[in-house]
């Protein structure tokens, strides 16, 4: 009962964010027309216009209106807080999902600020092979160790790069789709419990399962 209620708990926050989102989203859209030249908000299609273009030469980052000091601050901080939060639903997916005996508080906290650091890095090195070659540099000479406790929870680190990236170029609509994606795919193999084993290692249910619920799980899922 308790983890049904988590579930539809979850359901609904994810439900009211992206809702408020995509409509503020719409609304300002409607009211500002050319709204992506002055936000970091652009679409997909502009994207994919770049495969023909020199690999050395960068991504475009579209912003014909931001002319003046002011813009490209407002610009900045559009991205960079819009990055965070979208990775708010993203970590209220985490702590739904994960048993709170293996919940990682670090995990948690780096996942919501990890972007702003990626949208400031892609801003740094934008155009400039001289600059991603020194942040290699950097980061072979600066060592990060740290042991997760399952490799699932990797990928909500990759998210966080992957929105961090999206934002850094002035694509936050890409951001928001893949968030969309990532959270309710999550939120779906939870609530149907996806390839549960009796034997095999649980990342979203306790260890230990009452039997009789563990065997009418793993026969439905064998037919």
């Amino acid at each position: 009962m308790d983890e049904q209620r988590r579930d539809l708990r979850l359901f609904f926050r994810l439900n009211v964010f992206y809702g408020l989102l995509f409509g503020v989203s719409w609304l300002a859209h409607v009211l500002i027309p050319d709204i992506s030249s002055h936000l970091p908000i652009g679409t997909i299609d502009r994207l994919m216009s770049y495969g023909d273009s020199d690999a050395f030469t960068g991504v475009e980052i579209h912003a014909s209106r931001v002319v003046s000091e002011f813009d490209s601050i407002i610009w900045l901080l559009t991205a960079v807080c819009g990055a965070v939060i979208l990775m708010v639903p993203v970590s209220w997916t985490y702590i739904s999902i994960r048993e709170k005996t293996q919940m990682d508080q670090s995990l948690l906290q780096s996942m919501i600020v990890l972007p702003i650091a990626v949208t400031g890095i892609v801003l740094v090195v934008h155009n400039s092979l001289a600059l991603a070659f020194s942040l290699t540099g950097v980061v072979a000479a600066v060592r990060y160790r740290t042991t997760l406790k399952s490799t699932a929870d990797s990928l909500f680190i990759f998210m966080a790069v992957a929105v961090g990236l999206a934002a850094g170029i002035g694509m936050l609509v890409i951001a928001a789709v893949m968030t969309v994606i990532f959270c309710y795919t999550f939120l779906l193999l939870w609530k149907l419990n996806y390839g549960f084993r009796k034997e095999a290692k649980q990342y979203m249910r306790p260890a230990q399962l009452d039997s009789q619920e563990g065997d009418e799980m793993e026969n439905e899922q064998t037919g």
